[in-house]
């Protein structure tokens, strides 16, 4: 298996709502925010994860390919299914990796040769710099509280208030990934992982999203400087 090409994808990420993915808090401070974003150490500045975006990504890709389970997809998957699913699963292990349980027999070792290496290795997505300038030249937060609770059916009244911190809608990230590609991949590789995006566009990324958490969109999506937002914004994941 030889690499042939290592190509960049890039795009802004657009919230068009509030976005919420936790800190994981250990303390509870009486009188403020129960539940805090991640922020960069230093600029103290939101950003979203990549491990976020590639679990959440894959996590749809499962679902469409109708064999989700609790844990990520692997070999066994694999060997169950059988036509488009299987090429489906096939796709996703190349994309996003498989787990070191694939085994140590020769079965295990030849499918992990078949699936090869992870093509994927998504980036933490910082801040636009210029949308987070924008906000300290205006003396505006990068982040909002969300005050939330919990309604009583019999009583009909408010209880357990707290205060949830988001990214506000409109926030910019610079959205990145590399994607690999070795001798003999199928063509539609890239395909399945613009389908991923779409997906997220269409549901949603962080914590909260029944409630209308984590809506976002992908603008000015370049392949290796090209821009590919036509093709994407024709996808139909459904057919």
């Amino acid at each position: 298996m030889q690499l042939q090409n290592i190509q960049i994808l890039t795009a802004d990420l657009i919230l068009e709502s509030g976005l919420h993915i936790g800190a994981g808090d250990s303390e509870i401070h009486i009188g403020g925010i129960d539940n805090s974003v991640v922020k960069h150490p230093i600029s103290d500045e939101p950003y979203i994860p990549g491990s976020s975006l590639k679990g959440k990504i894959r996590s749809l890709l499962e679902w469409k390919s109708g064999a989700v389970q609790e844990e990520p997809l692997g070999k066994k998957e694999y060997d169950r299914s059988e036509g488009a699913q299987q090429t489906a699963v096939k796709h996703i292990l190349q994309l996003f990796g498989i787990s070191g349980d694939t085994g140590n027999d020769e079965a295990g070792k030849k499918f992990q040769q078949e699936i090869g290496h992870t093509r994927l290795a998504f980036w933490d997505c910082p801040l636009d710099p210029a949308y987070a300038q924008e906000q300290r030249d205006n003396d505006r937060l990068y982040t909002e509280a969300k005050s939330e609770n919990r309604i009583n059916r019999i009583a009909g009244t408010a209880e357990h208030p707290r205060q949830t911190e988001r990214v506000p809608a409109g926030a910019k990230f610079r959205f990145k990934l590399t994607l690999k590609t070795f001798d003999g991949d199928d063509a539609t590789l890239r395909q399945t992982l613009l389908t991923g995006l779409k997906l997220l566009e269409w549901d949603s990324l962080g914590g909260s999203g029944s409630r209308g958490y984590g809506k976002v969109r992908f603008d000015n999506l370049e392949l290796d400087g090209k821009n590919i937002s036509d093709e994407f914004a024709q996808l139909k994941p459904f057919g």
